[in-house]
């Protein structure tokens, strides 16, 4: 969900996990590539703060970042997909320091799970995902665990995963972009604008994080949130989120 662009996911904002473990990348480069015949894509990058180093989403010095997945099951006659990665990225965070946060699935809110300023030269992160998609259905969710090296030799760990559950009430189907593993927004069959219903998206999402390690006590944080997606074309949503 970290790779889609922020307005593509089936939900209001990317899970708490995400936002905590996974900075923006800003200087560097990226390899992506996709072999057809495997359905297998893959991404490899390394990344600085040159230029972006004032920035407040500069949290790192440098790292280095892969994901690389398969696609078991690709039908498009049978509008059929599942989607499994990992991923995996180390760095080494700005000045030697590095403090885990994230608000609830809400950029207006506070933070409501916070670690204090961890010593550490190294950081990184593990995470798994996987997807079904049939016809209108789609479940799934992504697992991720955070590694701190600190200065005493005793590494600090953290970790958060979200699920979900969507079903296209109209009978659209999500699309994919194997290219880059990602999933695409929701296309309407009849839109609005053209005297159709849209289509319209029912959620079902958890969330959870772990910001707890040894003696740090960051908090933790579980959401519940059920909503529904109302797209009026290509380029318009309304949501409806509890």
């Amino acid at each position: 969900i970290k790779v889609m662009t922020g307005y593509h996911p089936w939900t209001m904002e990317r899970s708490p996990t995400l936002h905590a473990f996974v900075p923006i990348l800003a200087d560097g480069a990226k390899w992506m590539g996709y072999f057809p015949k495997q359905r297998v894509f893959f991404s490899l990058g390394g990344f600085g703060d040159p230029v972006s180093e004032k920035e407040g989403f500069a949290s790192y010095d440098y790292q280095v970042a892969t994901r690389i997945g398969w696609l078991p099951i690709a039908s498009v006659e049978e509008k059929t997909l599942w989607h499994v990665a990992v991923m995996g990225r180390i760095g080494k965070p700005d000045e030697g320091r590095i403090t885990l946060r994230s608000r609830p699935e809400d950029s207006q809110a506070p933070f409501f799970v916070e670690t204090p300023s961890i010593t550490s030269n190294s950081a990184g992160t593990a995470g798994f995902e996987t997807y079904y998609r049939k016809g209108p259905w789609l479940f799934g969710g992504e697992f991720d665990w955070e590694n701190v090296d600190t200065p005493t030799g005793r590494d600090l760990g953290f970790w958060g995963a979200d699920c979900v559950g969507t079903w296209i009430l109209t009978g659209e189907t999500r699309g994919y972009n194997a290219r880059a593993g990602i999933f695409e927004p929701v296309s309407p069959d009849r839109p609005v604008f053209e005297g159709g219903p849209g289509a319209w998206e029912a959620v079902l999402h958890f969330s959870y994080i772990d910001l707890d390690s040894r003696s740090i006590n960051g908090g933790k944080l579980f959401r519940m949130t059920p909503m529904v997606n109302w797209y009026l074309s290509d380029n318009a949503r309304f949501e409806f989120a509890y």
